[in-house]
């Protein structure tokens, strides 16, 4: 029998953690779009108007293949290649968004651009045409709202476009105003310095506290302009080459504008040392742990280990306020990188239930492929919304699990003592609440016995998994475990009940 514990002893960090789930940007569920690719337009044809030569456009069931570098326009030809997908369409789509279980909408670039993925910004005040308008940014914004959901956009601060009529009059005009807000010089290539040695990306001069002011610092600036037209925060492209002190001026002015506003860095390292220059970073780390564990370079207990040491290096709330990728528009796909289904049900079962915000990249849920760019950034497959794809009736089963278990959103962090298997719990000090999760990376059936750590759990005391519907038992505070190979098990506490009577009753 399961002693009663006739006393009800608050966790220390009972308060703070309960704190957590009044903050939107700890532990939500993200979801990024490529605009031009996630919906077909009303209409193609009236696309045309704003896609002119040496743009083009494409059917909705081509398939974008790599092209050519044009020295002329300083780009790939494939950069110049559309579909239409606009704001209008993606509005229209929400209701699916939504179901998925995602809280927020990331956004790639939708500046005025020359390109099709917009990081060549003509005009950061004005929105691509071919996409919509600021008013229809509003708009989404407005209906995500009604729907509790957030609006996230990406800002491109390191580097322009070089057809931006406001680079162009810089180089060409000596005296211009605007002549240092870029590295402009005959010690360069082409007489300026391009964002990696892109001619189609120069760089901004960040050093000037006038591109600052315009970008991010003054009331009217590009970053507190659109926070005033309803968006919820900014995921900073290359955020790392702004570094620590511009970030965190720019991280301090969304704040001041926009109270509880997000800041997301892209910094694709370790996750820590970065804060509180932004709210979070991405955090690439679980998915390459995950990785090391699929070829057998880490065990299950060596990941955990390293997954506590995150945790104790970056600091839970960071985490939880970092977002968590498996893919995005500059990798490859989830089903390229991982062809195997049963790897990929285990790489979607950690990134759900390990601590941060999970990203979800538009069709991966599908099991979309892409090698890279540009096919990793094909049309929005549709057809391949069914209830029959096991993709996507794995990431809705995981997506409810975590929406039903708080812990899983923003509770604690705590890898468990294990050797091939990868074991951790999350909690929220709360027994019920606790979720643990065991994963078998191995090609072997595993049985391990371990410390479950969950103190208020009594001898005797039953766990379920969540997937399978096992049961197992803590003994003295350990747990035997068996996980088929190439599986997970997410275990949560069971409260039994007989004539009224539980447990569990005195216990929070």
């Amino acid at each position: 029998m399961i002693a009663t514990i006739t006393a009800t002893v608050a966790l220390s960090d009972s308060g703070s953690v309960d704190a957590r789930s009044l903050d939107w940007r700890m532990g939500p569920v993200i979801y990024q779009v490529f605009i031009d690719r996630f919906a077909p337009p009303a209409s193609l044809e009236s696309k045309r108007k704003w896609i002119l030569p040496p743009r083009t456009l494409k059917a909705w069931s081509d398939l974008p293949k790599a092209g050519h570098v044009d020295d002329k326009l300083g780009c790939w030809t494939h950069e110049l290649e559309f579909w239409g997908g606009d704001l209008a369409s993606l509005t229209g789509k929400l209701d699916y968004i939504q179901s998925l279980g995602a809280d927020v909408l990331n956004l790639t670039p939708i500046h005025q651009a020359f390109t099709n993925h917009r990081y060549d910004a003509q005009n950061y005040s004005k929105v691509a045409p071919e996409l919509g308008t600021r008013k229809d940014v509003k708009f989404l914004a407005q209906n995500l709202h009604r729907r509790n959901m957030k609006l996230m956009l990406d800002g491109v601060f390191n580097h322009m476009g070089r057809t931006s009529p406001m680079f162009q009059e810089a180089l060409s005009n000596p005296n211009s105003k605007h002549r240092d807000w870029y590295y402009i010089g005959k010690e360069f290539k082409g007489g300026y310095r391009g964002w990696a040695g892109a001619s189609n990306l120069p760089g901004l001069r960040l050093e000037n506290k006038h591109v600052r002011n315009y970008l991010w610092n003054n009331k009217d600036s590009i970053v507190k302009s659109y926070l005033a037209d309803g968006i919820d925060g900014w995921r900073l492209d290359v955020g790392f080459e702004l570094g620590p002190k511009y970030l965190k001026e720019l991280t301090d002015a969304a704040h001041t504008a926009k109270p509880g506003s997000a800041v997301v860095g892209e910094i694709s390292g370790y996750p820590s040392d970065w804060f509180p220059a932004v709210d979070g970073v991405f955090n690439f780390l679980p998915y390459a742990l995950t990785k090391a564990m699929f070829r057998g370079e880490m065990t299950g207990g060596q990941v955990g280990r390293s997954l506590n040491d995150m945790v104790s290096d970056a600091g839970i709330e960071n985490l939880l306020r970092s977002w968590i990728h498996l893919d995005n528009h500059d990798t490859p796909r989830l089903a390229s990188d991982l062809p195997d289904l049963a790897d990929r049900k285990i790489a979607v079962a950690l990134q759900l239930t390990l601590p941060g915000s999970p990203v979800i990249y538009y069709g991966s849920e599908l099991g979309m492929k892409g090698t890279g760019d540009p096919a990793n950034r094909a049309p929005m497959r549709w057809d391949l919304v069914t209830d029959s794809n096991p993709d996507l009736t794995w990431m809705r089963k995981l997506l409810g699990i975590r929406k039903s278990h708080p812990a899983l959103h923003y509770g604690n962090f705590i890898a468990l003592q294990t050797n091939q298997l990868l074991a951790y719990i999350r909690t929220t000090g709360k027994v019920r609440n606790n979720v643990m999760v065991v994963a078998n990376p191995t090609q072997t059936t595993l049985t391990e016995v371990f410390p479950a750590r969950i103190g208020r759990l009594q001898s005797w005391g039953e766990l379920k998994d969540l997937l399978s519907s096992e049961r197992i038992r803590c003994i003295t505070g350990m747990v035997t475990v068996t996980v088929p190979a190439r599986t997970v098990r997410i275990f949560v506490p069971v409260d039994k009940k007989v004539n009224g009577y539980s447990p569990l009753n005195r216990i929070k």
